[in-house]
């Protein structure tokens, strides 16, 4: 296979021998990838905890519990569910982070449950609709010790690796959230393709400051779980307490987003033990690339993935040198096939954890797939000539209509952030009488550095087409996020 090849013969085969950089010593990637999915979730952390019930499991604030502490309490809360829920109902939950918390999640999988994982500091209105939605038996605001008193549950398995074992929701930087039911098949295949590329094992001891109600801090506890692991989560992301707990924990994998890697610190704390550090949820870029490099002596794995179909590409693991990580995702990762569509180069995946369809949602589901059964990311990304890797250059959605013209927005950040002065760059339409829309950036200024309209746009015209480059272009202290660090876009307007 050849790497720089821009356009493979095959799809399916190119994405088999990205399988094979990742998992270079597995002889069959394809049985391997049936394999991984088989069991429970909660099946597999029962199995962890009978094994080795004493080794430290997760710790969450004040709260520390071992393998076997955290099944024991699963298993109590799941005799207290038990009694209010039959197998297949939903619970929602939108408790406060912290040990209990996993304990209901797991406990509500143990006893046949779907868990709804909710932002607990969602308002009412956004919880109101949440539940119109998914239609949920139990809603638990709060976690409280009665919950936790009966007698632990009998180990019985209450579900299959095709059973829902969450009912996920969109992030809705775009639109309102939709409903996305998981399996535990799709869970289980998805971090543990993830957790050989990255070569996971019992010794390792993650560390990281996401909601574990999204898929990236959820992952971080199915790994965990699954390898007889350790986790230190902090419920708040304080850049100097994250680097401290990184050294307390001795961690050897840090989990975060863009965001957050951008703000780390220069800090006097060896950080020898941490072999990999991974990104998510959005886009990396330049400035949080130096910036991690800077503080941990290398720049973060990208991994790139959605609700619907977990994780989905890497870079490889053992490319402890990647030249641009800031601008790649990766190869998929075994178990996912990926493709560019003919024409606009949507990125479209296949492969078993790729949910089903949407929860109550037949017109969504018929634009999500195509006919021949591909979900389609809406995502528009090529293959590097140099690396062989996916480049994502913006979203089918997303795309500006100006003059005519098509233009993604990633491909003008990408030009706007390269300036020294710039450390982020977003790019969305503004209407116009003149062009229908105008493409408009907002910009983050490196520390130190000046802002200059004008520079910018002259900056982008050295790189771009005119047509692509923004007409205006405003300063802001802060770009607009939700709560994983992915642009939240309905919230940019003009600047006066």
């Amino acid at each position: 296979m050849m790497w720089g090849m821009a356009q493979p013969r095959s799809w399916e085969a190119w994405s088999r021998a990205a399988w094979r950089r990742h998992l270079p010593d597995v002889a069959d990637p394809d049985a391997f990838v049936a394999a991984i999915g088989h069991g429970t979730i909660h099946g597999l952390a029962h199995a962890t905890a009978h094994a080795t019930p004493d080794r430290p499991a997760i710790r969450i604030g004040a709260g520390e519990v071992t393998h076997g502490q955290l099944d024991s309490r699963a298993a109590r809360f799941a005799r207290w569910v038990g009694n209010q829920i039959a197998p297949g109902d939903r619970v929602l939950i939108a408790a406060p982070l912290g040990v209990d918390w996993v304990a209901c999640y797991l406990g509500t999988l143990r006893a046949g449950g779907v868990a709804v994982l909710v932002n607990p500091a969602s308002t009412r209105a956004e919880l109101d609709r949440l539940v119109v939605a998914a239609q949920p038996v139990e809603i638990l605001t709060q976690l409280d010790e009665s919950m936790f008193a009966a007698d632990p549950a009998p180990w019985v398995e209450s579900a299959g690796p095709d059973t829902t074992a969450v009912l996920a929701f969109t992030s809705g930087t775009t639109g309102l959230p939709k409903g996305v039911p998981l399996t535990h098949r799709q869970l289980l295949t998805s971090i543990r393709s993830a957790m050989s590329a990255w070569r996971w094992r019992a010794r390792d001891v993650l560390v990281h400051a996401l909601p574990l109600f999204h898929q990236h801090g959820l992952g971080g506890v199915h790994a965990t779980l699954i390898a007889g692991s350790r986790l230190s989560c902090l419920t708040r992301f304080d850049p100097e307490a994250l680097l401290a707990e990184v050294v307390r924990a001795k961690a050897t994998v840090l989990f975060a987003v863009p965001t957050m890697y951008q703000r780390l610190p220069d800090t006097p704390y060896e950080l020898n033990r941490l072999r990999l550090s991974v990104s998510g949820s959005a886009a990396l870029g330049r400035a949080a690339a130096e910036r991690a490099e800077h503080v941990l002596g290398r720049a973060p794995l990208v991994r790139y993935g959605a609700t619907e179909s977990g994780l989905d590409t890497s870079h490889v693991y053992t490319d402890l040198r990647h030249p641009d990580r800031a601008r790649t995702i990766g190869l998929p990762l075994p178990g996912i096939e990926l493709r560019l569509a003919a024409g606009d180069g949507e990125i479209q995946l296949r492969g078993p954890q790729v949910f089903g369809g949407y929860w109550g949602d037949g017109a969504s589901n018929q634009s999500a797939f195509t006919e021949d059964g591909w979900f389609r990311t809406g995502d528009i990304g090529r293959v590097d000539d140099s690396t062989g890797e996916v480049i994502i250059e913006g979203r089918s959605k997303e795309v500006i209509i100006t003059g005519g013209l098509n233009v993604y927005p990633r491909e003008v950040e990408i030009a706007l952030e390269s300036h020294p002065g710039v450390a982020e760059a977003v790019v969305a339409p503004l209407a116009s009488e003149e062009w229908g829309e105008q493409v408009t950036a907002w910009v983050v200024m490196a520390p130190g550095a000046t802002f200059d309209e004008r520079v910018l746009i002259n900056h982008s015209r050295t790189l771009l087409a005119a047509y692509k480059c923004p007409k205006r272009v405003f300063e802001m202290d802060t770009l607009p996020r939700n709560h994983v660090g992915k642009i939240d876009r309905r919230k940019l307007q003009p600047i006066p």
